[in-house]
């Protein structure tokens, strides 16, 4: 047995625990002998995190269930193998469970041919589907089933107290998911979602990826000041809900305004 290292009474962060990086943010939530987890990564980093939560002395016959927070390869790619191995569930909403069961390369970005990515997306299938507001109880804790779409229409965040594991919504560094049409992403819900974060009464973001922290409403204003932007924008394609530009250009061109003229 290992000394355990929670970085939040009941909570222990798998990558801070083994002292280096094994991938996505990996957050173990226990009460007692029960215990769950939130994502699990890649299938081949699958074998180490078991023997970890092994060596932590969590009884392997207690995972209480696999939470996804959605359905992309860096998160859930593992799921087949550590469901296997560890005899549990898997939990995530509806739309991340179509994926997930269906071995979706896609959406999941398991399969980004422009850029040279071509990674297997092992079938599993998914025991609880959950919806905002729903309970997951691990021993005589509660969790929260959070809807937060944007990054993808399937992202859900987990409030545990003053704590929400908040998936891949925003990061330390004022950076967000990615926005991507083809993975689902809509940008006035994205808005909508990190609106609900800064309003409510969450203390600590623990995200998907990178180090927790603690909420600061104003860093949040000025991600959200960048997201309406992107609306009026050509950034992002389909993304973007109009192009003012265009209308400009329109009119312009319309008055003899257009340059050179």
């Amino acid at each position: 047995m290992i000394t355990r290292k929670p970085i939040f009474p009941n909570v222990i962060e798998l990558n801070v625990q083994a002292g280096h990086l094994i991938g996505c943010n990996l957050y173990l939530i226990y009460d007692r002998d029960e215990w769950l987890l939130i994502d699990i990564g890649y299938e081949e980093h699958v074998d180490e995190i078991v023997d970890l939560i092994r060596d932590l002395d969590f009884p392997l016959s207690k995972c209480k269930t696999l939470l996804a927070t959605h359905a992309d390869v860096d998160h859930c790619q593992g799921l087949a193998k550590a469901k296997q191995m560890l005899k549990t569930t898997v939990t995530a909403h509806t739309k991340a469970a179509d994926l997930l069961e269906s071995g979706d390369r896609l959406q999941t970005f398991a399969e980004i041919h422009a850029q040279g990515i071509s990674e297997p997306m092992p079938k599993v299938s998914v025991e609880h589907r959950v919806k905002d507001g729903d309970r997951i109880h691990v021993g005589g804790l509660e969790i929260v089933v959070w809807s937060t779409p944007g990054h993808a229409d399937s992202q859900l965040a987990f409030q545990f107290g003053n704590l929400l594991f908040s998936g891949d919504n925003i990061y330390r560094d004022e950076g967000v998911g990615a926005i991507d049409a083809h993975h689902g992403s809509d940008i006035p819900s994205f808005i909508k979602s990190l609106e609900r974060i800064r309003d409510s009464s969450i203390e600590w973001l623990l995200p998907s990826h990178g180090p927790y922290f603690r909420k600061d409403p104003a860093m949040i204003d000025r991600v959200l000041k960048r997201l309406d932007g992107y609306l009026h924008l050509s950034d992002f394609g389909t993304c973007a809900i109009d192009w003012p530009l265009m209308k400009q250009w329109e009119q312009e061109i319309a008055e003899g305004r257009y340059p050179g003229n």
